[in-house]
Formats: C-alpha cells, structure tokens, sequence
C-alpha cells in the first residue's frame, strides 16, 4: 500500500521557519540588502554564521552520525522558503542542498567525502559544485574520454582539472569546490583556484568563472559514483528550488495585497477596484498550486519517492513560472514606486528570472516529464 503524502508543516517545520524569519528579519531585511547591492559584496557579514552555525541549518540534511541535525528535504525547504521571502544572498542552496546532497552520495565510500560533509554541516566551510548554475538534473556536467582515445594529462587519473567554469553561483564564498573530471569528482581548495565575478542578472546570487587550479585537490570517487551523486544533488536543488520561488511569490503576493490596501485613488484603496481583485485573485491560486508541488517535491526526496524526479520535474516546471508573474504583478500593482530602486520589488523579479533558468529552464523540466510519463512530442 502507498504511503500517504503529507503536505502539511509540522510543529517542528513552523518552529524552524520562525527563527529563520526572525533572523533575517533582524539581519538581513530588504533596506540592508539594498544597501549591499551597491557594493561589489552583497552576503551580509556573519549572517552565515548564524544560519549555518547557531540555527544548525547547514546541516539538515546530514545525519547525526556526520555531525548533522539528521533533518530532511522538508526542513531544508522551509528555510529556502524563507530565504526566497526575503530575497538573501546566502549560499544554502548551493553548498547545504546541492554540494551536501552531492557528498551524502560518496559518504559511504569515501573518507574524505565524509570529513568535509561534516565540515560543512557545522557551517564552517562552504562548498560549491563547479557547474553552471543552470546545469539541469539529468544533465551532464562530467567531462568524458572515448574509450580509444589515450587520456590527456589533464584526464589522467590524479591531474587536476584547469578548465573554466562560466555560472558557478556563491563561488566568491566557497571554501571548496566540487570539480567534476573525466575520472571522477575532485576537492579542490578555493584559495588553489582562480575565481573571476561575472555580472549576474540577481545580484544577490553573484556568479564567476571558476578554474580550479592545476596539480590541487582531493580525489573523492570515481566516475562512475560521481556522476551519480552529481546528479543527486542537482536533482535536490532543483527540488528545494521550488520552495525558494514559493517563498518568493508568497512575499510577492502579500506585499501586493498590503499595498493597494493602503494605497488610495479616487478617494478609495485602489485594491478595492475589481480589475485588481482579480488579478490578485488569480496570482493567489497561483501561489496555492505552487505550495503544493513545491511541498509534494520536498516530500518525495525526504521520503526517497521512486517518484522524486518526477515530482521534482513537475515541481519546477510550474513554480519557475509561478515566482515571476507573480514578481511582474507586484512591480505592477505597486505603480510608479515598483519601478524604483527604492523598492525591494525589483529584488523579486530578477531573482525569480534567475531561478527561472537555474538548475534547468521549464522547458527542460516539462522534457522530463514528457520522458517520464512517456508521453512523445507532437511530430
């Protein structure tokens, strides 16, 4: 017999989301992140920390055996969920889901995969998977050699790979990198590598080229067990995404509905005009169809769903979606002020199109479920 998806937060997921909301109510709130984004370092200094160490979110996902809180997906999604609300520049999703996820694949195996996964459980080091912030689960991100082709020394077993990495998202922070190679995934040192910042489009999740220096790093698997766990851990992030762009339309949403609350025309709040009403009306079914697949995506990888890829596909083919009407309609319905650089809202909406194309584009996602449910494309 099946087991019933509970949806539902629990005590222990509500308690998780108001300390986190408290956090960054107190640390991190819009006012000092637009105030960071005019500097060329946005992550507010110690936030990290707090987060990570004190709060014990880093290591959600790890368990108690390797120094974790011995969490899972669901709790990891309830703080995205908060960070997507307020929009911080903190590299959770890169290094607590997605390079954690990866490591959690190698633990069993692999000793030096063990030690750092403890490291970065206790938020004292941060690790980033040197692969585009848009590498889709399912996707490639290992090097290959044909088999009658003699290996290079750059794919010789042991040599370090020096190819740059153009999109690698919280690379300015990261401790570690995760160098996927030809023979397998690498550790390579941050202070061993060169690290040059791009221009990103949300400026509260930089991106830069990453090459990983030559000669440098530790070798955690082989080929075979790093790409499974490669895709492991995009496959968690692209699932806990969609909580983050959940997050982020909820405060969308909210935001909205204050707002033509208070603001008045023609001697009336502007939200009481129909037109608006049903704008909003429509943005919240959005957002409750968003919530569900987020959790029921969240869910599946706690529980090891069969389904999870699925439900992960599904998840961020209709939340990326999701999160940018409904940052479109708070610039919007905010009038004049939505379009300033005063307002927050702007922070919305480039952070949802950002995660619109990260860690793959819907249409990825919908191709996915097209293969799962075996359903072919229209010739």
């Amino acid at each position: 017999m099946t087991a019933r998806t509970d949806l539902l937060y629990s005590d222990t997921e509500d308690d998780l989301r108001a300390a986190v909301r408290a956090l960054l109510a107190d640390r991190a709130g819009h006012r000092t992140l637009l105030d960071r984004i005019e500097t060329d370092d946005p992550y507010v200094p110690g936030l990290w920390k707090s987060l990570a160490g004190d709060i014990g979110a880093a290591g959600l996902l790890v368990p108690e055996e390797l120094g974790g809180q011995g969490a899972s997906h669901r709790e990891a999604a309830v703080v995205l969920e908060e960070l997507g609300r307020a929009v911080t520049p903190l590299p959770y999703l890169t290094s607590a889901v997605v390079a954690t996820e990866t490591l959690l694949g190698l633990a069993g195996e692999s000793g030096p995969a063990a030690e750092l996964l403890s490291e970065l459980a206790s938020g004292r080091t941060v690790a980033v998977l040197a692969a585009p912030l848009s590498t889709a689960p399912g996707a490639e991100p290992l090097p290959t050699v044909a088999p009658d082709t003699e290996p290079s020394a750059a794919t010789r077993p042991g040599a370090a790979s020096t190819a740059a990495v153009a999109g690698v998202a919280d690379a300015a922070v990261a401790d570690v990198f995760l160098v996927p190679r030809a023979d397998g995934l690498y550790a390579v040192p941050a202070r061993a590598s060169t690290v040059e910042p791009q221009t990103p489009l949300d400026l509260t999740r930089p991106l830069a080229r990453v090459t990983p220096g030559p000669g440098s790093g530790t070798r955690l698997a082989g080929a075979d067990a790093a790409r499974t766990a490669v895709r492991r851990g995009l496959l968690a992030g692209a699932g806990l995404l969609a909580s983050e762009q959940l997050g982020l339309a909820e405060w969308c949403l909210e935001e909205t509905v204050r707002y033509t609350r208070e603001r008045h025309q023609f001697n009336r709040p502007v939200g009481s005009f129909q037109a608006l009403k049903h704008r909003m009306a429509h943005l919240w079914l959005d957002v409750v169809g968003a919530r569900a697949a987020a959790r029921a995506a969240a869910d599946a990888l706690a529980t090891g769903s069969p389904d999870a890829p699925l439900t992960v596909a599904v998840a961020q083919a209709y939340c990326s979606g999701v999160a940018v009407r409904a940052a479109e309609e708070c610039v919007q319905l905010h009038g004049g002020i939505g379009m300033t650089w005063e307002h927050p809202a702007h922070l919305a909406l480039k952070r949802a199109k950002a995660d619109q194309i990260a860690l793959g584009p819907a249409g990825r996602h919908q191709d996915a479920i097209a293969a799962l449910m075996d359903l072919p494309a229209p010739a």
